[in-house]
């Protein structure tokens, strides 16, 4: 009796190999990763899909043993942290948080921004309510986690505990810790949106697709968050699995910026398609304000002028979105742009151009016609980058 008992503990019900028990840990928690990005992320934060209620069910029960998340808890406060982004009521951002507290302690700001009603009532709209949500899911959130604990060690012995730890630290350590920590602080951006979000890197496999979270930042309510032709969502993978099964439906994806013939004159649907595809234009903008920083940098050290040096130095931060400026470069930017006429000009028609779009009291023609007077003076200034910026703007089609 006490060596059966005993063999159970060592191996549980099914005497798995450690080789099986790695891989059922990492398909355990993979799953999780799915249900996070493909139900939680995109479907009820972003509404930029619908699930099958079967899939959507299983989803919600998965994540109830494995994370004891709450949807409209979860839902609630990705939504706060878009709308007030790297402020002073960011529920986790790391120009708020500092990046060490977020790393280490995303888990715990999670909690505290959960424990608080105004988000939750605010944010937390149209997620699942019925009776299943209300009587077990939300009611007992942890009877999940001691139903899994229970689960691994019945099947695995005490190696169990092991498996049950990784599960619970999955979540915690690569979603509360590295997206919403790594995700502002580190990696690549291909869209100047004015928040710190980055791309990780450009595979977003171990994380469901997470990892590309500048590409997010930028089409929040995109369910594909790869954008880039070397970019890989593995979450996008499984949603258009889904839709080829008839278990999901895609209602949004991030525009892709298409290139006609430059129109005439611009028009309404030349501003439609450019409010539409306007991270692009920053970025190509941005790619000009680096070129001309560069150039600029290279004349004043040819003629000697010490200036040189602070307009090379000022090709690292002036390309970006004045909102990413440290209070230092805020400080130079003066000193930059007396430098420099061509930068002066550039930096200040970026300035007019973006108000375009975030301006949204004005009516279209109001904005159409700042825009057909932002390409007039482009056109007539003698800066190369200002008119090929306006033809670009006068070629881009609506999707």
């Amino acid at each position: 009796m006490i060596d059966s008992i005993l063999l159970f503990l060592d191996r549980g019900l099914l005497d798995a190999r450690w080789w099986q028990v790695l891989a059922f840990t990492l398909a355990a928690t993979h799953i999780t990763i799915a249900g996070v990005t493909i139900f939680l992320h995109r479907c009820q934060a972003h509404r930029a899909l619908d699930l099958h209620p079967v899939v959507s069910h299983f989803f919600r029960f998965w994540l109830w043993l494995t994370t004891g998340m709450v949807t409209r808890e979860w839902a609630a406060i990705h939504r706060k942290h878009h709308a007030k982004c790297e402020g002073s009521e960011d529920p986790h951002s790391p120009v708020r948080w500092g990046l060490r507290k977020v790393l280490l302690e995303g888990a715990e700001l999670y909690r505290a921004e959960a424990a608080n009603p105004e988000t939750i009532e605010k944010y937390g709209h149209g997620t699942p309510d019925d009776w299943i949500e209300r009587n077990l899911y939300t009611r007992f959130p942890f009877a999940g986690i001691l139903f899994m604990l229970a689960l691994d060690v019945l099947m695995f012995g005490v190696i169990g505990l092991s498996v049950f730890g990784i599960q619970m630290l999955w979540i915690p350590v690569l979603a509360a810790g590295v997206i919403n920590g790594l995700g502002h602080a580190l990696g690549y951006r291909s869209f100047e949106c004015p928040d710190a979000s980055t791309n990780i890197v450009p595979w977003g496999i171990l994380i469901g697709g997470e990892e590309l979270h500048n590409n997010h930042h930028a089409f929040p309510t995109s369910a594909r968050l790869s954008n880039k032709w070397y970019e890989f969502d593995i979450g996008w993978l499984y949603i258009r699995v889904l839709e080829m099964l008839g278990l999901a439906r895609v209602k949004k994806i991030a525009p892709t910026p298409r290139l006609t013939d430059a129109r005439p004159t611009v028009d309404l649907e030349a501003l439609q398609a450019v409010i539409a595809h306007r991270y692009d234009v920053m970025q190509q903008f941005a790619r000009s304000l680096r070129q001309a920083c560069a150039e600029e940098a290279r004349r004043l050290s040819m003629l000697s002028r010490p200036e040189g040096k602070l307009l090379e130095a000022a090709r690292h931060w002036l390309p970006l979105d004045a909102g990413r400026w440290s209070r230092a470069e805020h400080d130079k930017l003066p000193e930059v742009l007396a430098a420099s006429e061509r930068l002066s000009v550039l930096v200040e028609m970026r300035r007019e151009l973006g108000a375009i779009w975030e301006r949204s009291n004005r009516s279209r023609e109001q904005l159409l016609s700042m825009l057909q007077q932002w390409c007039q003076r482009a056109e007539a200034s003698d800066i190369p980058a200002l008119r090929s910026m306006s033809m670009r703007i006068r070629s881009y089609a609506v999707a």
